[in-house]
């Protein structure tokens, strides 16, 4: 079948905002289409490489960020974001050995999936928040309208956001030279911000004596900037296809809202609207991939999405939960594998282990996070196949969403409970986890 930009059009599109106001959507995607693309082709491609890279076992890839990004975010909050991940992948390369692909969760993750289209509060029922870029948090018939002038303000925000991650990333702010200054200020007392301190004067040891012994730094300009890239669930079609361009040097489409996009795992369907549209673009796709996929599924998914089996355009991200996860994923691998498709597989840790605490708060267990990356690993190592990576729900911020680590009780969790939807690691236990992981990772060369 023929595919367009709008070819998603004639399937069945789950998930999608119920505007009172068609031609109001209409309008505001035809100005969006006029705007200058958030990230170019050429970015893409490039992330499409450093993926290959991955799916040979070459690199690592380190996917993370906010569950659901708020049109409010200030730019401190986006700057302890990235601080973390830069943390984060720095303790995976020093401590594992290998290079680490960046990918935010950021700069566009506005949309949220829902497992109900309403929610009721003493009584009332009004449409379940999705996200910023759909409607708002607030509980009021106003607020939980779906409001097609979102869709702009989502494209504001993420330029606003790209802006300021460029130059962060690219004017000196990522220099290894600062590495100590990555260390957040709650975190850094903490016997793992400790740890961190640690690690972190010894990679400013290791560029003194590179400059003593000779070897100039000042020229290498991977040690002054770092390539990172953006991600997020593509889930508002309408807003995806305004987006899509075709790039001029290759002739090849693009979604230009983001260098990487996924399709969910309630929107992974065959037949429906959100795979019709990613096969068509040619950015690099992540799929999710839960404890219901059969053999057969991923299968198709991986002839759907990746018919020509290019290195690095498929990320298969599994989130089947710690009990499952050695049991559910090797057929699941050995599969892609005997089929040659050259995907990058990659657990998503938190989705899988989520539960209500007895105060009420959905939350996560640190314990059960690590127990199934522990597990994705195992599998792998039994398939004879590449843990390629890890996605991540996380903040800069001292909140306290997720259990284990520096939070210890369920009582804890009301005191700095923030997020807009799903329970997110804080500064600290992601940084606790990058430890754990390179741990795994430096086993599975020892193996």
């Amino acid at each position: 079948m023929t595919w367009t930009p709008d070819s998603w059009r004639t399937f069945d599109a789950l998930q999608q905002p119920v505007y009172s106001d068609q031609s109001a959507v209409e309008e505001v995607t035809k100005k969006l289409a006029d705007r200058p693309p958030l990230v170019f082709a050429g970015e893409a491609r490039s992330l499409t490489e450093d993926l290959a890279r991955v799916s040979r076992g070459e690199a690592f890839l380190l996917q993370a960020g906010d569950c659901a990004e708020s049109f409010d975010s200030s730019a401190d909050s986006i700057r302890d974001r990235l601080k973390v991940i830069l943390q984060m992948a720095i303790v995976l390369t020093y401590s594992a050995g290998v290079p680490v692909v960046k990918v935010g969760r950021i700069a566009g993750q506005f949309a949220k999936p829902r497992s109900s289209d309403v929610e009721t509060k003493d009584g009332t029922e009004l449409p379940s928040f999705r996200g910023h870029i759909v409607n708002d948090i607030g509980f009021s018939e106003s607020e939980r309208a779906a409001d097609p002038g979102r869709l702009m303000e989502a494209y504001h925000s993420s330029a606003a956001t790209l802006n300021l991650l460029r130059a962060f990333t690219k004017g000196g702010y990522a220099d290894l030279n600062q590495v100590q200054a990555w260390n957040q200020q709650h975190a850094a007392a903490s016997p793992v911000g400790q740890r961190y301190a640690a690690l972190a004067e010894e990679i400013q040891r290791a560029l003194r004596f590179m400059q003593a012994c000779g070897v100039s730094t000042v020229d290498e300009e991977s040690l002054h900037q770092v390539d990172f890239y953006t991600s997020h669930e593509a889930l508002v079609l309408p807003y995806e296809q305004a987006l899509t361009r075709q790039d001029s040097i290759s002739g090849d489409w693009y979604d230009c809202s983001a260098h990487m996009l996924w399709c969910g795992e309630r929107t992974r369907q065959l037949d429906g609207a959100h795979i019709e549209f990613l096969r068509g673009i040619n950015n690099p796709l992540g799929c999710k991939v839960g404890p219901t996929a059969t053999v057969d599924d991923v299968l198709a998914i991986c002839d759907t999405l990746n018919p020509d089996r290019i290195p690095g355009r498929l990320t298969l991200i599994s989130r089947v939960g710690a009990d499952a996860v050695t049991e559910t994923l090797p057929p699941l691998l050995s599969a892609v594998a005997d089929a040659e498709h050259p995907v990058v597989w990659v657990t998503d840790p938190m989705h899988g282990n989520t539960y209500t605490a007895e105060g009420g708060k959905k939350t996560r267990h640190f314990d059960a996070i690590l127990r199934e990356i522990d597990g994705f690993f195992e599998a792998h190592r039994q398939a004879g196949t590449v843990a390629g990576g890890i996605h991540l729900e996380l903040t800069g911020e001292d909140v306290t969403e997720c259990l284990g680590g520096n939070v210890n009780s369920d009582d804890e969790l009301a005191r700095r409970y923030e997020t807009m939807c799903d329970p997110r690691l804080n500064a600290s236990q992601s940084l606790d986890l990058a430890f754990e992981v390179s741990e795994l990772i430096r086993q599975r060369g020892e193996r």
